[in-house]
């Protein structure tokens, strides 16, 4: 079968240069035939690709049109529902949004409502009247002499570095004029992010922009970060939805000399964090920490993003609060489906705990504990609809924020090259020549308007439910079809008493 292939393939070949002699001149031909025989010989020759050694010069086809497939499939081949890790629909519902395009939708939804996990919110026949303004969420606990008024919805974390320069300004500058924070990633502060916009710092393992020379945390060089009047937050990141337990990645491609003086490693190298801190090993080191920036930050609010994996750690972590007294002031709570970046695909796919069980895991055992009357909630996974920010805050978070929600109102065409530097948009790359495609005053009202008019949307669902304060919320809003039926999320996970596990 093999030998007759190549029989048939030859003869096409033979053919194609037979009606190449007639259409071109004779010197454009034998350049073309030497061509062909040199890549020819070279497939023959090297030892690395079967496929071309069996199939010369016409394998290539197969490596030409592999590297055409995610486009492909993208645009030719899914439905709206069935894209991943975002499908159609939802790109289009923030492309919209950001563009401030028509955002009705015809002829009813697309999606199976009786398929199992479908999730829907209940209406009510008494409709409140829709607020004018979204509330705010104050975060800062007893401890804090600067608490923060949060909007319901914000940027979640993106280093300067997984993310271009004009990326970054155009996120801030958006946040600026919409009054919603901007938290850094673990990258550091750089000037970029410094447009106005109220910052959340994120600390991570690798300690950026806080760092002595050996990697170790440096207090002075926090302080002094700390005491921006932007800073409004400090998150501690202990760990994220797309690599838990593994640090975070830059490649050696994206980390340039200005990221690297930002950052205080060595241009030009893949930069890993450390899987864990080097300052704590514990619960108790954990809360001290917290203590720590508190102080160093004049007050500010402090607290801790993590994805969770072992739930005896957290209690412990709960428990230590309560014996301590030491209480962040928020807690941010990543499911296994989040991240924007680079990540080992057996971390991205196996380690770490769903976004529901997860958030309603924390929420639960704070309440438990008899912490969650001081302490927020944070939640950050696949946040990108109105619904999506009532369903999270009826399982109880306080305050919403998304990372790739952002990377599509800055025209994120899901390429899938954000490891890579080569974003064909501009967003997740370094490269000059790309970043120069990003128009920074055209995309910054892109993200304005998007989170503008997914909160107008989502005042227009809470007021359809009959709600008129946030403390209406509830898992008894939401339902979600299960095996056994149709439940509400308080039938599924009923919610505990306050003290109970303590108690008990």
């Amino acid at each position: 079968m093999r030998r007759l292939l190549r029989i048939i393939l030859a003869v096409l070949v033979f053919l194609s240069i037979g009606l190449l002699l007639v259409i071109w001149p004779v010197q454009t031909l034998v350049a073309l035939v030497i061509a062909v025989i040199v890549v020819g010989l070279h497939d023959l020759l090297q030892k690395r690709h079967t496929i071309l050694r069996n199939y010369p010069v016409i394998g290539h086809a197969r490596y030409l049109l592999e590297s055409f497939g995610p486009e492909i499939h993208q645009y030719f081949v899914e439905s709206g529902t069935d894209g991943k890790p975002i499908d159609r629909n939802h790109r289009a519902y923030v492309y919209k949004r950001a563009k401030l395009a028509n955002q009705s939708h015809p002829y009813g939804t697309q999606r199976d409502l009786t398929r199992h996990g479908y999730v829907w919110m209940q209406h009510s026949i008494y409709p409140a009247d829709a607020l004018e303004e979204p509330p705010r969420v104050t975060i800062g606990g007893p401890d804090c002499e600067h608490p923060y008024q949060a909007s319901l919805f914000n940027i979640s974390a993106m280093s300067y570095g997984a993310l271009g320069r004009n990326a970054i300004l155009a996120l801030n500058k958006g946040a600026a004029a919409g009054g919603f924070f901007h938290d850094t990633g673990e990258g550091g502060i750089s000037p970029h992010h410094l447009q106005g916009g109220d910052l959340v710092w994120e600390i991570g393992t690798g300690y950026f922009g806080c760092r002595t020379e050996d990697g170790d945390f440096s207090p002075e060089k926090f302080e002094k970060q700390a005491a921006r009047s932007e800073v409004k937050m400090i998150e501690i990141k202990i760990s994220q939805g797309a690599k838990p337990g593994h640090g975070g990645i830059l490649p050696a491609a994206k980390n340039n000399r200005e990221i690297a003086r930002i950052r205080g490693v060595e241009p030009h190298t893949v930069v890993l964090s450390p899987p864990g801190h080097r300052t704590f090993q514990d619960a108790r080191g954990l809360l001290d920490f917290v203590q720590t920036l508190r102080k160093l930050s004049g007050g500010k609010p402090v607290g801790f993003k993590l994805s969770i994996g072992s739930r005896e750690e957290f209690e412990e972590i709960c428990e230590e609060m309560v014996k301590s007294g030491i209480k962040p002031d928020f807690i941010t709570v990543d499911g296994a489906e989040g991240g924007t970046g680079a990540a080992p695909i057996v971390f991205s796919n196996h380690v770490g705990m769903p976004w529901e069980k997860a958030l309603i895991f924390v929420v639960d055992t704070l309440i438990a504990y008899d912490l969650k009357k001081d302490i927020r909630v944070l939640t950050a996974t696949k946040i990108f609809t109105a619904f999506n920010i009532f369903q999270a805050l009826c399982l109880g978070a306080d305050v919403c924020s998304t990372a790739r929600g952002m990377m599509l109102a800055l025209g994120c065409i899901q390429s899938l090259n954000c490891h890579n530097n080569k974003c064909p948009t501009g967003i997740a790359t370094n490269s000059p020549a790309l970043n120069h495609g990003l128009v920074v005053e055209e995309k910054w009202k892109r993200v304005r308007n998007y989170q503008a008019e997914t909160l107008r949307e989502f005042l227009e669902i809470f007021a359809a439910a009959g709600c008129r304060s946030l403390s209406d919320l509830n898992r008894g809003r939401v339902y979600k079809n299960v095996d056994n039926g149709l439940h509400t999320y308080e039938d599924i996970y009923p919610t505990p008493e306050p003290g109970v596990r303590i108690s008990a």
